[in-house]
């Protein structure tokens, strides 16, 4: 018995029972060595519904739009059509955001590997129609810069609808009918919507969001999130399988998609990321990186409105893993999948999630105080009289909307150097915390969780 087949059988046996044991509504999984695909799934696609989830049902796959859209550009560049070292104006005149000096030296590049600065989390809406992209670029120009393009690592998915728009305007259609033309026709794919009117063609499962522990997951309000932030991960909705011909493509130097020298750039280290557990240690273009002992592996995750995605590739083992869930503890289902999977066919041993000590020891605070804020929410830092560090949340704007619980306080203690953990764990997992820069007088410049929040004076 091959290998692959001895996983479809684990597959088969265990998801149901991973599924239910952790929450998650639906699942389905897919896993490739070569040209050979192992396929599963377990649970439902809407609780109010009841329909059952099938390997070939739609899941939104959130962020890792955000490789598709690399690809895109690409594209454009093995064309000669795009230069990722170029400011963004040569392609994007109109581009504004409140910091004039960055506006004029952010490049393609930088978009690329969320260096660029400016903040990223905005969620606006700005129609439906196919002029969208163009219109959400256009709300940015009093955006603020949180530090100089190039400087560090911080998440952007506004920087990713603006990458979204250079590739509109150099194909000269909207970004929607890129996808399809440029990346769904030349894979094949059969199982995949860049948008809800597409997506109810197929059997496409629905979000669930938990507000009470004790009722569990219940389906959320709306489908999606606004279809200007598509380019960053809003919309495209697929199966597992498809889902895994488009990482097929990136481990057979593009496959005619994409040439070998993009496909190899893509996978180059472009910059650190603090280290966050959750996260890679480093990011190149598009791609996440782990660089792991046994093994280097790339991939991105995704989240949208109570539906959640991981895809992980280890080129020189041709194998690569797509899981697609609809909510619940869904970082503890991927634990258990991917641990058991990339063991099995690569060697890899994923690191554990960090787990705060029995008995953390006392720090002093005095880096970490301050308030740190974003567009879509104030986490006010604070260290009591017996030395605890305390961290309150306060969402806004769509965060206050679609999160409302993740509003509280909750105890951070000391993990890893400069990088602590809630004491408490949400959803299953210990949150990591990361403080970097130096305002000049030790204290932490920004509050890192993937995304850097600035600390303000008040």
């Amino acid at each position: 018995m091959s290998k692959l087949n001895e996983i479809n059988d684990w597959l088969q046996e265990n998801l149901p029972r991973l599924v239910a044991e952790h929450g998650v509504p639906g699942a389905a999984v897919a896993v490739t060595v070569g040209d050979e695909v192992a396929e599963a799934a377990a649970g439902v696609l809407n609780k109010n519904t009841g329909v059952e989830t099938t390997t070939d049902s739609l899941f939104q796959i959130g962020s890792i739009t955000k490789v598709w859209t690399t690809t895109l550009a690409m594209q454009l560049v093995d064309e000669d059509l795009l230069d990722l070292d170029a400011p963004v104006r040569d392609y994007l005149p109109e581009f504004r955001i409140a910091d004039e000096d960055a506006a004029a030296r952010i490049t393609v590049r930088q978009l690329m590997n969320h260096t660029s600065g400016f903040e990223g989390d905005l969620f606006t809406d700005t129609g439906r129609g196919d002029d969208c992209v163009e219109k959400y670029v256009a709300t940015l120009h009093d955006t603020p810069q949180l530090f100089a393009p190039g400087e560090m690592f911080s998440y952007n998915n506004a920087g990713y609808c603006v990458l979204g728009r250079i590739v509109e305007v150099m194909r000269g259609k909207s970004y929607d009918d890129c996808l399809r033309e440029h990346l769904f026709a030349p894979l094949g794919l059969t199982h995949a919507a860049a948008d809800a009117y597409e997506a109810i063609l197929h059997r496409a499962a629905a979000g669930h969001l938990t507000h009470d522990e004790a009722a569990g997951p219940q389906t959320a309000p709306v489908w999606a999130l606004v279809r200007s932030n598509a380019p960053a991960g809003s919309m495209l909705a697929m199966s597992p399988r498809d889902l895994l011909k488009f990482a097929r493509m990136h481990m057979n130097d593009g496959a005619g998609v994409l040439s070998p020298d993009s496909v190899a750039a893509m996978r180059q280290v472009q910059v650190q990321v603090p280290d966050l557990a959750l996260m890679g240690d480093a990011w190149g273009l598009g791609w996440e990186l782990f660089h792991y002992p046994q093994a280097t592996v790339i991939g991105h995750d995704g989240g949208t409105i109570g539906q959640n995605a991981f895809l992980r590739l280890v080129p020189e083992h041709g194998v690569a893993v797509a899981l697609l869930t609809n909510g619940g503890k869904t970082i503890d289902l991927y634990q258990a999948i991917f641990r058991h999977v990339l063991r099995e066919l690569t060697g890899v041993e994923l690191p554990a999630m960090p787990e705060p000590a029995a008995e953390p020891p006392e720090v002093d605070g005095e880096r970490f105080t301050g308030v740190y804020v974003s567009a879509v929410g104030e986490r006010v830092v604070t260290q009591d009289e017996d030395g605890r560090i305390w961290m309150e949340v306060i969402p806004k704007g769509i965060m206050a909307e679609l999160s409302p619980e993740s509003a509280g306080k909750t105890e951070l203690v000391p993990w890893r150097d400069d990088t602590l953990v809630a004491a408490e764990p949400v959803m299953g997992i210990h949150m990591p915390h990361a403080f970097v820069g130096d305002d000049g007088n030790g204290r932490a410049l920004f509050l890192h969780t993937g995304r850097a929040d600035r600390r303000v004076v008040r």
